[in-house]
C-alpha cells in the first residue's frame, strides 16, 4: 500500500512545475492541509530576499496532525509507538488518546502562562513527553526550542538567553545503554547561568534516577513543578488558529563563530512541505508506520518523528535505544518486524555500527522484514561500500537524501512516491519540488556538470525552509545569502553530473558533523584553549569510517608547562565534554610544536584537514613558515 498522491505526473514535470508555476504548484499542495483561512497567495516576496510562504493562510500544526484524523474517523489507529529498548517497554498511542494527552499537556502550559509567540525550551530524552510538548506548544502557537538532551549545561542557557524562554521542561534524565545521565543538576546549572530568567521548570519524574526536584530547586530563581501532578489538574485546551508566516520552532545550530544560530521554521510552510515529502519521497500514508531513528533534538527527529507522519494520519515510532548494544546489531530489525514499519529512516553512522558488529548482516534473517518498503539515510555522506552493503542485506532500496537543519526537508533524494529513480551510489539523487540546485565558483559563476564547487539554492528557497534566524534577519543574511547574492549558500561543496545528480562532497566551513551532530570546531577550540597548560589549538574533523567525522586536536602548550600526554588528553576530553557535551566525542589530541599559519595569523585548517584525509593539500602562497607544517604532516597523517 502506498501513501496517498499529493503530486501527478513523472518527478521531472513536477520539478519543472514546482520552479516555472511556483503560485499554483504550491497552492495546490497546499490542499492536503486543514486551513482555518486558505491562503490565496503562496509566495510572497516583497521583502526580498526574506521570503515569506502563504501570508495570508492561517492555521494550527496541532489539529492538523491530531484533531482532524479524529474527525476522519481513525481516532482508534495507532497514533505514535514509544519503543524503550533500554527499559524494555513498548507503550502505543491511539490518536484519540495523543490528542488528549497534548491537549492536557497544553492546558498545563497554558495555566503557566504560556501563550500564542512565547518560548519553550525543551530538553527532554526520547520518551513520549517529548513530542507530547512539542505538539501542545504548536497547539498554543507558542514556540518551542527543542534541546539534545546531550549538551552541556552552558549550550542550554545560551538557547534560554537566545529564544528568551520563561519555561523549560525536562525530566528526571535520559538512558544509556551503560549510564544514565542525569538532567536535573544540568538544567539548575543552565538556569544559574542564563541571563535570561526561567519562570518555570517542569519535570516528567523517571524512576532509577539519583537527582529529585528537591536536591536542585533550593537555589534556583525558577519554580520546579511536577508533570504528572500539573498534567492530571490542567483543563485540555484546543487549538489556537495562528498565521501561517508565525513561527512553529527555534532549531538551534552550531555556528562559525561558536555563537549558536537559531533557525526558525514557520507554521504553514512547514505543514505543506512535509506533508508533500511525506507522499513525494518516502511514500508513506495513512494507516502506514515509519521508523525514524533519530533524536527529537535534531531536525529529522522534527520533521520525521514528530509533524511528518502525523500530519499524514500515519503511524511514527519513537525509538529509545541505540542502533546496537540494545541488546545487539538486530535491533533495527526487530522493530520491522514488531511493528510493520515500511519506511525507516536513519543515519549512515547507524548503518556503519551495525555492520561493524554483524558484518554478515545475519541477524537480518531472525526477523520477518517483509513489510519494509525502503530504507532511507540521511546526515552524513552516505558512502557506496556501506549503501550496497545494507541494500544487499535487506533486499529493498537504500535512499540516500541530502538536506539541512535550514532547510527543513530533504533538497535532494529519490522521490520514490512518484517516480523511482535510478540510484546512483554517492549521489543523493536530484532536486526536490522548490529546489534549484546549483553549483557556482569562487566567483559566484555557474559550474558545468561534473565540477566541483559550492552548492547553492536559488531564491526563493520552497516552503518549509528557514525564513531567517531567531530575531536576526542581518545574520541570515549575512550567514547564507551575501556569499553569492540571489543564492542560499549551503556551506557545502559537490558538483552535479550531466544528469543532474547531486553529489555532495564535504563542508566548506569549519563546521564538522559528527554521527550527524553538527558541531562547530571553534566552540570545541574555545573549551580546549581553556586549559591553562594550552597555548594554542586548532580542532578540525578528521575522516572517520563510523561516524563520518570526528574532531581531532591539535595543541601546542605554553612555555615551561610539562604534561604527561595521556593525562593532557583526558583532562582535555572531560573539559570538552563538560562544556559542549558528550556528543563532541572528542578524544584525539596530539600535542605539537606549533601550527601553520598565514602570515595573517590564520590557521590553515583546511590544509591540516586535507593531509589528515589523505588529500593533496592546497597550502596557500601566504603561509608564513613552511617548516611548521613540514613538521606536522607525520602527526596529522596518523590521525587517519
Amino acid at each position: 500500500m502506498g501513501a496517498e498522491r499529493t503530486v501527478a505526473g513523472g518527478y521531472r514535470d513536477v520539478h519543472r512545475r514546482s520552479l516555472r508555476d511556483r503560485e499554483d504548484f504550491w497552492l495546490h499542495a497546499a490542499r492536503c492541509v486543514d486551513w482555518d483561512r486558505m491562503p490565496g497567495q503562496a509566495l510572497d516576496d516583497s521583502a526580498a530576499p526574506i521570503h515569506r510562504w502563504f501570508p495570508d493562510g492561517s492555521l494550527n500544526l496541532s489539529r492538523n496532525c491530531l484533531d482532524r484524523h479524529l474527525e476522519a474517523g481513525r481516532g482508534a489507529q495507532v497514533a505514535l509507538i514509544h519503543d524503550s529498548a533500554v527499559t524494555g517497554t513498548v507503550r502505543s498511542y491511539t490518536y484519540a488518546e495523543l490528542t488528549e494527552e497534548v491537549a492536557r499537556a497544553a492546558g498545563m502550559l497554558a495555566g503557566l502562562g504560556v501563550g500564542a509567540g512565547d518560548r519553550v525550551i525543551i530538553y527532554l530524552p526520547m520518551i513520549p513527553q517529548a513530542p507530547i510538548a512539542m505538539l501542545a506548544c504548536a497547539r498554543l502557537g507558542a514556540v518551542h526550542s527543542v534541546v539534545f538532551g546531550g549538551f552541556a549545561a552552558q549550550e542550554l542557557a545560551s538557547r534560554i538567553d537566545d529564544s528568551s524562554a520563561d519555561v523549560v521542561l525536562t525530566a528526571s534524565g535520559g538512558i544509556e545503554p551503560s549510564r544514565r545521565v542525569e538532567y536535573l543538576p544540568t538544567v539548575a546549572e543552565a538556569i544559574s547561568l542564563a541571563q535570561h530568567p526561567v519562570r518555570e521548570v517542569v519535570v516528567q519524574h523517571r524512576d532509577g534516577f539519583s537527582h529529585s526536584m528537591a536536591d536542585v530547586a533550593g537555589d534556583s530563581t525558577a519554580r520546579w513543578q511536577d508533570w504528572e501532578r500539573l498534567s492530571a489538574q490542567a483543563t485540555p485546551a484546543g487549538p489556537v488558529s495562528v498565521a501561517a508566516t508565525d513561527p512553529l520552532y527555534i532549531l538551534y545550530t552550531s555556528g562559525t563563530t561558536g555563537r549558536p544560530k537559531g533557525v526558525v521554521q514557520d507554521q504553514g510552510g512547514t505543514a505543506v512541505a512535509l506533508s508533500w515529502s511525506m507522499s513525494a519521497v518516502f511514500d508513506v500514508g495513512p494507516g502506514q508506520t515509519m521508523l525514524t531513528a533519530s533524536d527529537v533534538g535534531w531536525v529529522v527527529g522534527h520533521s520525521y518523528i514528530v509533524y511528518g507522519p502525523l500530519l499524514v494520519g500515519a503511524t511514527t515510532v519513537l525509538y529509545e535505544g541505540k542502533p546496537v548494544g540494545t541488546p545487539d546489531a538486530g535491533a533495527f530489525w526487530r522493530m520491522v518486524e514488531e511493528h510493520r514499519i515500511s519506511a525507516l529512516f536513519t543515519a549512515p553512522t547507524a548503518l556503519r555500527a551495525i555492520r561493524k558488529a554483524d558484518p554478515e548482516a545475519a541477524l537480518v534473517g531472525d526477523h520477518d522484514i517483509s513489510s519494509l518498503q525502503h530504507l532511507f539515510a540521511a546526515g552524513e555522506r552516505l558512502d557506496p561500500d556501506t549503501q550496497r552493503w545494507i541494500g544487499e542485506a535487506l533486499g529493498v532500496p537504500v535512499i540516500d537524501n541530502w538536506w539541512q537543519t535550514e532547510t527543513g526537508w530533504p533538497i535532494a533524494a529519490n522521490p520514490v512516491g512518484i517516480e523511482p529513480l535510478p540510484i546512483k551510489e554517492g549521489s543523493a539523487t536530484l532536486p526536490m519540488a522548490g529546489y534549484d540546485v546549483v553549483i557556482l565558483g569562487a566567483d559566484g559563476q555557474e559550474l558545468p556538470p561534473g565540477e566541483e564547487g559550492n552548492i547553492a539554492l536559488r531564491l526563493p528557497m520552497p516552503p518549509g525552509t528557514l525564513p531567517t534566524l531567531w530575531g536576526d534577519d542581518q545574520r541570515y543574511i549575512d550567514s547564507y545569502l551575501s556569499a553569492f547574492p540571489g543564492f542560499y549558500a549551503t556551506g557545502d561543496s559537490g558538483c552535479l553530473d550531466e544528469d543532474g545528480y547531486l553529489f555532495v562532497m564535504g563542508r566548506t566551513d569549519d563546521v564538522i558533523n559528527v554521527a550527524g551532530h553538527r558541531l562547530s570546531t571553534g566552540a570545541i577550540e574555545a573549551a580546549v584553549a581553556s586549559h591553562p597548560a594550552v597555548a594554542e589549538c586548532a580542532v578540525i574533523g578528521v575522516a572517520d569510517d563510523l561516524k563520518g567525522q570526528r574532531a581531532a586536536g591539535y595543541v601546542v602548550l605554553k612555555t615551561g608547562y610539562e604534561r604527561d600526554p595521556e593525562l593532557l588528553r583526558e583532562e582535555l576530553t572531560d573539559l570538552v565534554r563538560r562544556t559542549i557535551g558528550p556528543v563532541a566525542d572528542f578524544k584525539d589530541v596530539a600535542v605539537v610544536p606549533g601550527l601553520p599559519k598565514t602570515r595573517s595569523g590564520k590557521i590553515l585548517r583546511r590544509t591540516m584537514r586535507q593531509i589528515a584525509d589523505g588529500e593533496e593539500p592546497q597550502v596557500p602562497s601566504t603561509i608564513e613558515d613552511r617548516a611548521v607544517l613540514d613538521e606536522l604532516v607525520p602527526v596529522l597523517r596518523r590521525s587517519r
